[in-house]
């Protein structure tokens, strides 16, 4: 897979940012099963928050190419077996990052913005340390705790109610005039000295010590006998309502009082602030006394503390706009550069990698570091043999941040990328754009199906969570099964079974596998032959249609065979599918190129095809929202006067609106504002309903 990452977001064109969100979406979703299931992450939060924060600033700046897989749009990992899934009735999400005193007045400004406030009004916010632990859900009935949940995926999460019911400091009944039912967010954790205790304790008796206090706590809630969580010094700190409403309060800072009424142990440093610099201010001191405090935090929390604004900020995907946390600066290091190794990925980009001699940074030792395209070496002038500065907090791969000359060995020379694959040694080229005439900052492999490279990262992507994920069937599985030559297309997958009596030798009988573990593998995939549309479109890895795009394409083709039946017909620029395809929202020339130059080639075609004999592709339903604009498409255009552009939009989106940015012969609403131009000239000439701003809001009161 293309690996822009360390190229500024600014520079960045659109090929580029959806092969880069697809990086990362994929990258973040390995390390949320890592930290959310296995409570075994392998990389520091500080490089996990910079993965999303850069998938973030891509997004903000291509809005149109917002994967559906995106981890903006998603909170955690699925729950794992061994506790029963408990649904959430208000989601549980998570938070977009701030790294840096801009980032918070960006957050701030964006607040306004959306709510279209003056700089100078009144907008409180509450801070908050941000605790290191576990996030719970507890669920209260007529002020009877009743259960507990583990954030999961957002959605669902792990019924840990046993288990919760050992820790001291969480009430189990709540006295007084308390909502019928309720839900009540907070984080467990483990505190310094008792953590230091318990490794001292488990070192003693054999057992298993824990990396941090973090993994100690949810290790400890996650144990399948509560017998043994009671053992555990297990705290908690209550940080909101599931749905504050519930109080009949008009505050954050009211619902946090009420929880100390109540009893919960509410965060002693929590502060409403008034201003940016307050809220600086306040994160300097909890950042200076963070060793003193005797339990782990990565940051501040923000929230807007006015409950009625929070509900017209609404929600982003995965987090709230009404919130952001402030995390603390990640480390660096120096370390030298021994060699620099070529990586092929899934599409045939090639990617330098550096191998650094190993040095500890943030804790954990770092011997690789991405180097992202020959341009971004040339332009560092990076060399074997450099001493260079290492920062973990650009990538899951740490980037290198800067080279020190001072320390370059005299004969040193400047590092040229391969112009062959090393996978396969078909020619490595840079593509030109025909529309913009750009040449691709990246060098790709032309070997295709030939090139062993490519083929098992395709398989790879095509079982990966977001696409047919196929349980049990991750990368050593690919490898194991095309290196024996047994699954060489996706098709392969679905034949298996079927065939592995045929072999010399059944994989029950290899290492590693056994009847139970190969009948799983089985079930799983067989549970995959019937899939959505989208994730199917999306499973075929084609470039720069990430799962936004295969979600966009599903919507408005519907069925598969029509979808199948309009990508080959666009294959003729002429023909009108072409135009279809390039004016659907978000799509454009690039993907629609890309889109034709995949169907035009016959074997993929072949193989879609062979696809469909295998597996069942359910057409797209949609939802029914009540709403006079429900499955309509909306184009705003023009200044708007009473709201914010972004709110009108989400407003729209929330009522079943589609919001297109363009007109055409398919937009139902034009709204126009002062100042439109083209938009609502074109809307006029095709005889699309216009609108003004005040006659939306009446339309759709």
């Amino acid at each position: 897979m293309s690996d822009f990452s360390n190229i500024e977001i600014q520079d960045l064109d659109e090929q580029q940012a959806l092969s880069e969100l697809k990086r990362l979406a994929e990258e973040i979703a390995r390390h949320d099963k890592l930290y959310f299931q296995k409570d075994d992450p392998e990389i520091s939060d500080s490089d996990y928050d910079a993965l999303r924060q850069r998938n973030l600033a891509i997004e903000g700046k291509f809005p149109d190419l917002v994967l559906d897989a995106s981890p903006s749009k998603r909170v955690g990992a699925a729950p794992v077996d061994g506790f029963e899934k408990a649904a959430h009735a208000v989601p549980m999400l998570s938070l977009g990052n701030a790294f840096s005193r801009e980032d918070v007045e960006d957050f701030s400004s964006r607040v306004r913005r959306f709510l279209s406030l003056d700089d100078d009004a009144p907008l409180p916010i509450v801070a908050e340390p941000k605790i290191d632990g576990l996030s719970i859900s507890l669920t209260y009935s007529n002020g009877e705790f009743v259960r507990a949940a583990t954030r999961g995926d957002g959605r669902v999460g792990e019924d840990v109610t046993h288990n919760i019911m050992t820790i001291a400091e969480i009430p189990k009944q709540i006295a007084g005039n308390v909502p019928e039912l309720f839900d009540i967010r907070g984080e467990v954790y483990m505190g310094h000295d008792d953590f230091v205790a318990l490794n001292e304790q488990n070192e003693k008796t054999g057992q298993k010590t824990f990396a941090n206090p973090r993994n100690a706590a949810a290790g400890s809630l996650r144990q399948l006998d509560p017998s043994i969580t009671a053992k555990r010094p297990l705290k908690f700190f209550a940080y909101s309502l599931g749905d504050a409403q519930v109080l009949g309060v008009k505050h954050h800072s009211d619902v946090l009082a009420q929880f100390d009424a109540w009893g919960f142990p509410v965060n002693p440093l929590t502060k409403v602030c008034r201003s940016v610099d307050e809220l600086m201010e306040h994160y300097e001191h909890i950042a200076l006394n963070r060793s003193d405090l005797g339990y782990d935090i990565d940051g501040v929390v923000y929230k807007v503390d006015d409950l009625a604004l929070q509900e017209r900020l609404g929600f982003v995907s995965r987090a709230p706009r009404w919130a952001v946390a402030h995390k603390f600066e990640a480390e660096k290091a120096v370390t030298q550069l021994e060699a620099i190794e070529i990586q092929v990925g899934r599409t045939g980009a090639l990617t330098p990698v550096a191998k650094l001699t190993p040095v500890t940074v943030g804790g954990v030792v770092v011997s690789n570091a991405s180097l992202h395209n020959e341009d971004e070496i040339a332009r560092k002038d990076v060399r074997v043999g450099d001493y260079v500065v290492v920062q973990r907090a650009g990538d899951v791969i740490p980037q290198i941040v800067e080279v020190l000359l001072d320390k370059r060995a005299e004969k040193s020379e400047p590092f040229i990328l391969p112009d062959v694959c090393p996978a396969c040694g078909s020619p490595a080229e840079r593509a030109v754009d025909p529309d913009t005439n750009r040449q691709d900052v990246v060098r790709r492999c032309t070997g295709g199906f030939i090139c062993p490279a490519q083929a098992v990262e395709r398989l790879k992507h095509f079982v990966s969570r977001n696409a047919f994920d196929i349980e049990g069937m991750g990368e050593k599985q690919i490898e194991l099964f095309y290196g024996l030559e047994w699954v060489k297309t996706p098709v392969d997958i679905f034949s298996l079974e079927a065939r592995d009596g045929d072999r010399l030798t059944s994989l029950k009988n290899m290492d590693g596998w056994g009847e139970k573990s190969v009948s799983k593998l089985w079930d799983a995939i067989n549970e995959r032959r019937t899939i959505g549309l989208d994730r199917f479109i999306y499973a075929l890895g084609i470039r720069h249609v990430g799962a936004t795009t295969a979600s966009d394409l599903a919507r408005f083709y519907g069925e598969a065979e029509r979808w199948l039946q309009a990508m080959v017909d666009a294959g003729d620029e002429e023909n009108s599918a072409f135009d279809d395809l390039k004016n659907i929202d978000g799509i454009g020339g690039v993907v629609a190129r890309s889109l034709t130059h995949y169907f035009n080639e016959k074997r993929n075609l072949e193989q879609v095809q062979a696809l469909f004999e295998v597996v069942t592709v359910e057409p797209v339903e949609f939802e029914e929202v009540a709403s006079s604009v429900s499955n309509q498409t909306v184009v705003f255009t023009g200044k708007l006067e009473l709201m914010s552009r972004a709110e009108a939009k989400a407003q729209a989106e929330r009522l079943g609106a589609k919001v297109a940015g363009s007109v055409s012969a398919k937009t139902n609403i034009v709204v126009a504002g002062p100042g439109a131009g083209s938009k609502l000239k074109k809307a006029e000439e095709l005889g699309v309903k216009v609108l003004t701003e005040q006659e939306w809001l009446d339309l759709i009161d």
